[in-house]
C-alpha cells in the first residue's frame, strides 16, 4: 500500500513517508524488460522440449537383457568377476568403463566410485543395495561423459553419507553430496531411492540433472536435489526434507543454463529454505506439488492500525523473523521467468509463494497458497491466463510492475494490499525505494475476488479493465482504499465492485467507457448488509453483500448507463444463491430505500441525498480521492480560471480532469492540520527539496527523524514495528 508508514508522534508526519514512498524515483529491476508472453500450456510443454533433450539412454531399459557386471556387496567385501573393469580399493570400490553394471548387497563403510576411461555411457542398475559411507560420497561419479542410474523393480535402495567428510586435499570441498555427479547423471526406473545427505546435499551434479522415474525419499542437511546446469524432472514421485533448497540449480555463470524444467510428477518438498530454486528459468507442465518453505506462514499477520493504513510484520507462534536474518524461504523461486502450464499446487511458505526475479505467466493450474509475504510476485510483470487460484493468507496477493489478467479464478486474502501493481524489487509498498510511475494493472477476463486490509487494488500508475468480474472487499481502516491509484482507472467492459472504508476513496475516471456509481454512507454499514441497485422499472442491476464492515461501495457494470434513474436499497435479503456476495438475479425484499438518483455523468457520485461532487483532500491518485475525515468532508470547488482546487488554503489542486492530485500540490490540511505553523513548513521544506533532488530520501529521512518521526526498521524487506502490535 504505497501509503503507509510508521510514525511515533504525530501522524501528520506519518503521511509524509507516505508521499516519499510513492515519488518516481525507484530503480526498475534489472531484469524488468522481460514481459510475460502470451502462451499456452501447450507451448510451455514445448518449451521444455526446446531446452531438454532426452534420448533412449535416459528411460529405463530391460537390463536383464544386457550383459551387465555382477557386483554383490557384502559388508566390507565385494564380489565381482575378475575379469571386470572394476578395482576394490580400500573401501572404494572403483568402476573404469562404460558399460552395465548391477550392484546388490550391503556396503557398510564404502563408496562407488565412477571413473571411466572411455566415452561410453556408465549404467548403474541399484537392485537392492544399501550404500554407507561415513567420510564422503556413498556413490561419486569423478569422471564420465555420462551416468545412467537405474532403480531396479521392485527394489527399495538407500545410500547415506556422513555428517564429517575426510578430503585427500584440505583446500577441497567437492564431492559433498550422498550422491554426486561431476559429469551428466540420469536417473530412472520404477524402484525406491532413499537417500540421507547428512553432510551437505542429497543428490548433486555438476552438470545436468534429469530424473525419468522412480520414487525418492530423501533427507538433506542442506538442498535435496540440485542440478548445476539444469535440473529436469518427466516423471517421478518425491519426498523431500531438506535444510537448504528443496530443489535447485546453481548455474548463474551462463545464461543459458541453470534452469528447472518439470514436466510431471508428485513433490512432497518441506525445504528451511526455497522450495524450489532455479537460478534461471522455472517451466512447469504438470505434476502434483506440496511445498513448505522456512516452516510455512506465520500463525498471525500482526498488524497496528496507524491511522494512516497499517503496519505489518509476520510472526510465528516461537520466533520472530529479525532484521539478520536473510534466508530466502519462498515456495517456487526464479532468477528469470517462472511459466506454469498446469498442476496442482499446496504451497505454504514464510516468504512469497510463487517469486520471479524477472517475469511470472500461469496459464493452468490448481493453486492453494498460505504466505507471510506476497502470494505472487514478479519484478518485472505477471500474467494470469487460467486457472484457479485460492490464496488464503497473504502479505500482499499480487505484486508486481505490471499485472495483466486475461482468465482464470482468483481468490485471495491480504493483510496489506490484493493486487499491487508497483515498482521495486520485492518491495511492497512499505518498501521506500517502490516507486509511483507508469505501472499499470490490467484486468481483461477472469474472476478476481479480493479480501484485503490494505488497498484493494493498487497502482502506481494506472488501472484497465475490459472484461470480467472484480469484487473487492477492502479495508475498514480510513488509511487505505478499496481502489489505489495514481494515474486513471478506466473501464470499457466486466463488472466491478469495490466495497471498503471512506477516507481514501477513488471511483474510476471519467474517461471511462462505462458508467459506475460511487455511494458514500454517512456511518460504517455492519458487514453482510445488502446493497441492492434497480433502475426506474424496478429491473435489478445488482445485489451485493459485502463481507465486512463498509462505507463506500463502487459499482460499474454493463447494464449502468448514464443520464438513467435509479434507485439504491441497502438491508433487505435474497433468496438466490450468490458467489462472493454477488447474487443471482432474481428476488430481493425487505430493504430500506436510500436514495434515487439520476446518472448525470459517466461516473456518478453519490451519498443519502442523491448526486454529490466526488471527494477530494486525499493525496494520491485519480478518480477522486477521499481525505481522511468523514465522507464528502471536502468537495472540488472551481476557481476564477475554471480550475478545480481543493477548499482551504489551495494546496493539493486537482488536475484539470478532475483527477487527483498534482504532483508538488502541497500537503493536504486534513493531513497536516495537527502540526504547528512552523514545523507544517519545515516538512513543507523538506518534501520540496526531496522531490526536487537537492536532497536523498535517506537525508530526507532523517530530517523528518529530528522533527520527531520515528522511521521504521527492516526485516526481511518488510518494516517492522518496535511497539506491540494488534492481530488481525
Amino acid at each position: 500500500m504505497n501509503k503507509s508508514a510508521y510514525v511515533k508522534t504525530a501522524a501528520a508526519l506519518l503521511s509524509l513517508n507516505v508521499l516519499f514512498a510513492c515519488s518516481n524515483d525507484g530503480k526498475e529491476p534489472e531484469n524488468s524488460a522481460t514481459a510475460a508472453t502470451s502462451a499456452s500450456a501447450e507451448e510451455v510443454l514445448a518449451l521444455i522440449n526446446e531446452q531438454v533433450s532426452y534420448t533412449d539412454e535416459d528411460y529405463y531399459f530391460d537390463w536383464k537383457k544386457e550383459n551387465a557386471t555382477s557386483i554383490v556387496l557384502n559388508g566390507s567385501a565385494a564380489e565381482f568377476p575378475s575379469d571386470a573393469t572394476v578395482l576394490l580399493e580400500d573401501n572404494i570400490l572403483t568402476i573404469k568403463a562404460g558399460g552395465v553394471y548391477e550392484i546388490s548387497g550391503t556396503w557398510d563403510n564404502g563408496q562407488i566410485k565412477i571413473d571411466a576411461e572411455d566415452k561410453n555411457t556408465v549404467k548403474l542398475v541399484l537392485n537392492g543395495v544399501e550404500i554407507n559411507n561415513t567420510t564422503g560420497s556413498a556413490i561419486y561419479v569423478a569422471n564420465a561423459e555420462k551416468t545412467v542410474i537405474s532403480l531396479a523393480e521392485d527394489t527399495v535402495n538407500t545410500i547415506s553419507d556422513g555428517e564429517n567428510y575426510i578430503f585427500a586435499d584440505e583446500n577441497e570441498d567437492e564431492p559433498n553430496a550422498a550422491l554426486f555427479s561431476k559429469d551428466n547423471l540420469t536417473i530412472n526406473g520404477p524402484g525406491k531411492l532413499i537417500v540421507n545427505g547428512q553432510y551437505n546435499n542429497a543428490i548433486t551434479s555438476k552438470d545436468e540433472l534429469k530424473i525419468t522415474g522412480g520414487e525418492y525419499q530423501i533427507t538433506a542437511a542442506d538442498d535435496g536435489i540440485m542440478g548445476r546446469d539444469l535440473l529436469a524432472v518427466k516423471e517421478g514421485s518425491f519426498t523431500i526434507d531438506a535444510g537448504g533448497d528443496g530443489l535447485k540449480s546453481s548455474n548463474d555463470k551462463d545464461a543459458d543454463k541453470g534452469s528447472i524444467a518439470l514436466e510431471n510428477g508428485t513433490f512432497n518438498i518441506i525445504a528451511d529454505s526455497d522450495g524450489v530454486q532455479s537460478v534461471s528459468s522455472l517451466l512447469i507442465a504438470g505434476g502434483t506439488y506440496t511445498v513448505t518453505a522456512g516452516g510455512g506462514s506465520p500463525v498471525t499477520i500482526a498488524v497496528k492500525d496507524t491511522g494512516m493504513g497499517r503496519a505489518f510484520s509476520s510472526t510465528n507462534e516461537t520466533e520472530a523473523v529479525t532484521e539478520e536474518d536473510t534466508t530466502s524461504t519462498k515456495g517456487l523461486k526464479a532468477s528469470a521467468q517462472i511459466m506454469i502450464g498446469g498442476g496442482d499446487f499446496a504451497i505454504d511458505t514464510l516468504d512469497d509463494a510463487l517469486h520471479s526475479n524477472d517475469s511470472l505467466s500461469i496459464y493452468d493450474g490448481q493453486f492453494s497458497i498460505a504466505t507471510g509475504d506476497d502470494a505472487l510476485h514478479a519484478d518485472a510483470a505477471i500474467e494470469v491466463n487460467g486457472g484457479n487460484i485460492n490464496i488464503t493468507k497473504s502479505y500482499e496477493g499480487i505484486e508486481a510492475n505490471d499485472i495483466t489478467i486475461n482468465d482464470g479464478d482468483i481468490q485471495l486474502v491480504a493483510s496489506d494490499d490484493g493486487v499491487n501493481a508497483a515498482g521495486g524489487n520485492d518491495g511492497s509498498a512499505m518498501d521506500f525505494q517502490a516507486s509511483s510511475g507508469e505501472h499499470k494493472l490490467q484486468i481483461n477476463g477472469g474472476a478476481l475476488y479480493v479480501d484485503a486490509s490494505g488497498d484493494g487494488l493498487d497502482a502506481n500508475g494506472s488501472i484497465e479493465m475490459t472484461g470480467g468480474t472484480v469484487i473487492v472487499n477492502g479495508p475498514v481502516n480510513n488509511g487505505n482504499g478499496s481502489l489505489d491509484y495514481d494515474g486513471s482507472f478506466t473501464i470499457s467492459g466486466g463488472t466491478i465492485i469495490a466495497a471498503g472504508s471512506s477516507g481514501m476513496t477513488q471511483a474510476a475516471s471519467a474517461q471511462s467507457e462505462q458508467a459506475g456509481i460511487m455511494m458514500t454512507y454517512p456511518e460504517q454499514q455492519e458487514a453482510g448488509t445488502i446493497i441492492h441497485l434497480e433502475d426506474a422499472e424496478g429491473n435489478t442491476i445488482l445485489t451485493f453483500a459485502p463481507a465486512k464492515e463498509y462505507q463506500s461501495v463502487f459499482i460499474s457494470t454493463a447494464d449502468l448507463k448514464k443520464d438513467t434513474a435509479y434507485t439504491l436499497y441497502s438491508g433487505g435479503s435474497s433468496a438466490e444463491d450468490n458467489t462472493n456476495g454477488l447474487y443471482a438475479e432474481g428476488s430481493y425484499e425487505g430493504g430500506t430505500k436510500l436514495v434515487e438518483f439520476t446518472t448525470s455523468d459517466t461516473i456518478t457520485w453519490i451519498n443519502e441525498s442523491g448526486v454529490t461532487e466526488a471527494n477530494s483532500g486525499g493525496f494520491g491518485g485519480g478518480g477522486a480521492r477521499g481525505g481522511l475525515g468523514a465522507p464528502g468532508e471536502q468537495t472540488a470547488e472551481t476557481d476564477t480560471s475554471g480550475e478545480q482546487v481543493v477548499p482551504g488554503d489551495g494546496e493539493g489542486a486537482l488536475n484539470p480532469d478532475g483527477s487527483g492530485i498534482r504532483p508538488g500540490g502541497g500537503m493536504p490540511n486534513d493531513l497536516f492540520g495537527d502540526l504547528d505553523e512552523e514545523t507544517q513548513q519545515k516538512v513543507q521544506e523538506i518534501m520540496e527539496q526531496e522531490q526536487g533532488g537537492t536532497i536523498t530520501r535517506e537525508e530526507a529521512q532523517s530530517q523528518l527523524a529530528e522533527l520527531g518521526n520515528d522511521m521504521p526498521m527492516k526485516s526481511g524487506g518488510r518494516e517492522t514495528q518496535s511497539e506491540t502490535s494488534e492481530e488481525i
